[in-house]
């Protein structure tokens, strides 16, 4: 891991210039897509139905880590001058479990709208409020609750290679470490991508020849799997290697990856699909020729 006040090893000038461009076009392409989203989904009664909270969820969550992004994006540009994390440990802290918090929100909350899916469409069976704002709570209290224990001593944050961002610290190969990134990688990642593997599927085989599936059942599960995924393969193979094998350029990469998220599953849950019902900037349109 960087140090925070030390030159990251490996990088010049250019390339940290080239990773915060980078970030900060990630930041603002999620936090604009998702924050289309959550405003339509408020103004738009249209919209207020279980399953849409669900995408309600997941945007709040996208737009979360899209703002962590955007802290890295910030952080990397002012590196150029000052290669100091500029936020202090604290600082590190409060992003690093942001960041976590909001990363397992984002793969619990496409995992529940799998299910939602699988539930509306195979089980002809209508989504209850009260179901799903139980699994919108479920969702945003376990990914606080994983977040919250490297706090707690089980598992750490700390800077990434570049230093311009906090995150958990897959370096030390330690008991303490290697369990929780075990145990937080099969319930936090294995078993959500589980369900929205499993319930796609099973939409998928059962209204293959209707024309009623409305949702695409493939790139849920390729979002997680080929986003997220290189991210939890480099800390379990920084737990069985060694981590300081791989250079620092190519432990950002998963990083970069992952943060592309947000605009994925905005463009797929929600402005680029039906849903059910209209798409939002078609319901915002229709509102205002109402108005005119």
């Amino acid at each position: 891991m960087a140090a925070s006040g030390a030159l990251p090893t490996g990088f010049g000038e250019l390339e940290v210039l080239a990773v915060g461009t980078m970030l900060l076009v990630e930041a603002l392409c999620g936090l604009s897509l998702n924050g289309l989203t959550i405003v339509s989904f408020c103004k738009i009664p249209e919209l207020w139905t279980p399953r849409h909270l669900l995408v309600l969820s997941l945007a709040l969550a996208d737009s979360g880590l899209s703002l962590n992004t955007l802290i890295a994006a910030v952080s990397s540009l002012l590196r150029i001058s000052n290669w100091r994390w500029p936020y202090g440990s604290g600082g590190c802290q409060t992003h690093g479990f942001q960041g976590f918090v909001t990363a397992l929100a984002s793969i619990s909350g496409s995992a529940a709208i799998a299910w939602g899916h699988h539930q509306h469409y195979c089980t002809r069976s209508q989504l209850a409020w009260s179901t799903a704002i139980r699994l919108v709570l479920f969702v945003w209290l376990s990914s606080a609750f994983w977040a919250a224990l490297p706090l707690l001593g089980w598992g750490h944050y700390d800077y990434e290679p570049l230093g311009t961002c906090c995150t958990l610290d897959y370096s030390k190969r330690d008991r303490n470490s290697t369990s929780f990134l075990f145990t937080m990688g099969f319930f936090s990642f294995l078993i959500p991508l589980f369900i929205t593997f499993t319930s796609y599927q099973l939409m998928e085989q059962k209204l293959a020849r209707s024309s009623r599936l409305q949702v695409n059942t493939s790139l849920p599960a390729r979002t997680l799997m080929l986003c997220w995924g290189p991210y939890v393969f480099l800390h379990l193979y920084a737990v069985i290697a060694d981590a300081s094998s791989l250079s620092p350029k190519l432990q950002m990469v998963p990083a970069l990856i992952a943060k592309t998220v947000p605009t994925i599953n905005a463009i797929n849950y929600a402005l680029g699909s039906k849903m059910g019902s209209r798409r939002p900037w078609q319901c915002l349109s229709l509102q205002r020729s109402k108005r005119d």
